[in-house]
């Protein structure tokens, strides 16, 4: 492994999310010299990022606290065209009034992350509509599309994988790779940013976008990217049962969010604590050796420690609190997420599958069946016999509340609107 002296990358380094970088060396040096601007992309597909997306939140959280300055990008112009990478098909095509409700919906996450303001170090967000809109197509291709070949770009995974599972790539598409590049070219011209950094999958994307400023401008700038949240077994973290896990609290509560991390596999627990918290590396390593029922000590910090980063201490603690009540206590905790019905809808009566699937508890009706077909799903802990059961007010408890439960580890609660 290559020594390196700045700060920011020693902690890439140690906590593994160096993945790639164009000039390692260079990109050290820059970075032990002076003050360095660097971004990473977001496009504006949905309201909220969900947990994979945490990586290149710490990316910038990193870089910021080690005294340099973050941008967040935000693709409201990149967004109309749609990113390739990791797809199989073509994104959907959103317009002006749903982009920007995203980019709305997005910035509140990175508000707990990083320190916004007009200082040395203070993170910026942009939107690359800004300068994309201003584009006259046509003088833009003659300009900027001579650097680009088609033999190049079909090498790029991103556009491999489309073809070799015969998945339409189309022509908007395609040309998302030069408006990434160019929005680097841009940055660096309109704000001296010199470092571009993503996930491994934006790999080609950020090559392209320091060869385009190379080559335009004779500026010497760098790319950087993190692995892709991944889980030990190859696959993507993110999933669950009832859907992604949203970093927005009203789309994913602070104790779903909590409990998705709390029940991390083992062989993840310590990779996930040096990636997505900011507990110092001995406190880590200690963490590490734990084994066999201990793990569990090390998952429940976890869940903590990056509910607290990502939704406040107060949720954070809420939520563990909540989970020791209904796992250690067996109580019906009423921090439990919640699904609100009127008396008179509950008195008529509900089917079972119907209301798993309402509580988030399954992401289809066909899903609560087969839960309930498995014996995985419980009124009041008891297990439900068939998914002809119909719940009503007879369910209730004393409290006044029904408690639903998807195996051992998910819960909510079915409250009666006031």
């Amino acid at each position: 492994m290559t020594t390196v002296k700045s700060e920011f990358l020693k902690i890439m380094q140690e906590r593994g999310f160096l993945n790639q970088c164009t000039d390692l060396e260079g990109l050290d040096k820059a970075l032990s010299a002076q003050t360095v601007t660097a971004y990473i992309g977001f496009d504006a597909t949905a309201s909220s990022l969900h947990i994979g997306s945490l990586l290149p939140v710490m990316l910038l959280y990193w870089l910021q606290k080690t005294g340099h300055k973050p941008i967040v990008l935000m693709g409201g112009g990149t967004t109309k065209v749609g990113d390739p990478s990791g797809r199989d098909a073509t994104r959907k095509i959103l317009g002006e009034e749903d982009i920007q409700k995203n980019i709305d919906g997005i910035k509140k996450i990175f508000a707990k992350y990083l320190t916004f303001g007009d200082g040395k170090t203070d993170a910026l967000m942009l939107n690359n509509d800004v300068w994309l809109r201003e584009l006259k197509y046509i003088d833009f291709l003659r300009e900027f599309g001579p650097h680009f070949t088609i033999n190049r770009m079909m090498t790029f995974e991103s556009v491999k994988a489309r073809l070799e599972r015969e998945q339409p790539l189309t022509f908007l598409e395609f040309n998302y790779m030069i408006l990434q590049a160019y929005d680097f070219f841009e940055l660096n011209k309109r704000r001296g940013c010199t470092l571009q950094m993503g996930a491994s999958d934006q790999w080609g994307n950020i090559i392209n976008g320091v060869e385009l400023t190379r080559r335009i401008s004779q500026k010497e700038t760098f790319g950087f990217t993190c692995p892709l949240l991944t889980k030990s077994d190859g696959t993507k973290m993110g999933k669950s049962a009832s859907g992604a896990i949203w970093l927005n609290d009203d789309m994913c509560s602070p104790y779903d969010f909590y409990q998705y991390l709390r029940n991390s596999d083992d062989a993840d627990v310590a990779k996930l604590l040096k990636l997505l918290t900011v507990l110092p590396m001995d406190e880590i390593a200690k963490l590490e050796k734990l084994e066999g029922a201990e793990i569990n000590d090390a998952k429940k910090i976890l869940a903590f420690e990056v509910t607290k980063l990502c939704h406040g201490e107060k949720a954070a603690t809420d939520a563990a609190e909540t989970a020791r009540q209904t796992f250690e206590e067996g109580a019906t905790a009423k921090g439990l997420p919640t699904i609100t019905l009127p008396r008179a809808k509950l008195a008529e009566g509900i089917p079972v599958f119907i209301l798993f699937k309402d509580a988030g508890l399954a992401s289809s009706g066909s899903e609560a069946r087969r839960l309930i077909a498995q014996g995985g799903a419980q009124i009041n802990d008891e297990k439900v016999a068939n998914d002809k059961v119909v719940v009503n007010l007879d369910h209730l408890t004393a409290d006044k509340t029904i408690k639903l439960s998807a195996g051992k580890k998910k819960h909510a609660l079915v409250v009666l609107e006031d």
